[in-house]
């Protein structure tokens, strides 16, 4: 069993004003930079490999909570929202021509235009997920959280999502064979003060 920790990115500019990032590379905001620096890894997780998406605001929040550079994984790249990167999704949602649709109505196929579905971000993270052969910390995405996780709770983006994906928390999944196992208790990263 191989146990595989995400944690997502600090705030940008960007998630502070509601745009959809995407694959745009939208580095950390002050705040979220100096908040990350006062916080570390629990102990029982500092020696786990140590993988980031290769956006900046994904591997520079690796390195300022691990005290080490990540090793930059292409795969955990975010989910391509298409033309609809850099918009506001509250203005997709109500605009009825949009075509935009809340999480819980998705299914595996929902695609942004442009964009990727969850299904074929899957298709992209399983090889990669299966190969882990030690427990690892992933600092990536919202969107690639909830593709792991929704294969590790067995929803298929319809209806209330059973997770809640929240910052400055590894959310842990067992990996056995190909079998994703959910520990429901994220755990919180700790105050370097605390040490």
């Amino acid at each position: 069993m191989t146990r595989l920790a995400m944690l997502r990115h600090g705030h940008t500019p960007w998630n502070r004003l509601g745009r959809i990032q995407g694959r745009s590379d939208i580095a950390l905001d002050d705040a979220a930079r100096e908040q990350l620096a006062a916080q570390a890894l629990p102990p029982d997780w500092v020696n786990a490999d140590l993988v980031a998406s290769p956006l900046e605001r994904a591997w520079h929040t690796a390195e300022l909570v691990a005290n080490r550079p990540a090793r930059r994984e292409p795969d955990l790249i975010e989910m391509n929202w298409g033309d609809w990167e850099g918009l506001h999704g509250r203005d997709l949602k109500n605009d009825p021509q949009s075509g935009f649709k809340d999480i819980e109505h998705w299914g595996w196929d929902f695609r942004p235009p442009g964009g990727e579905t969850p299904s074929e971000v899957w298709d992209r993270l399983e090889p990669w997920l299966f190969q882990l052969s030690q427990d690892t910390i992933a600092v990536c995405h919202i969107g690639i959280m909830r593709v792991i996780l929704a294969r590790a709770y067995g929803w298929d983006f319809a209806g209330p999502a059973p997770f809640a994906v929240k910052r400055n928390r590894l959310f842990v999944v067992e990996i056995t064979g190909t079998a994703l196992t959910p520990i429901p208790d994220p755990v919180r990263l700790i105050q370097k003060d605390t040490l």
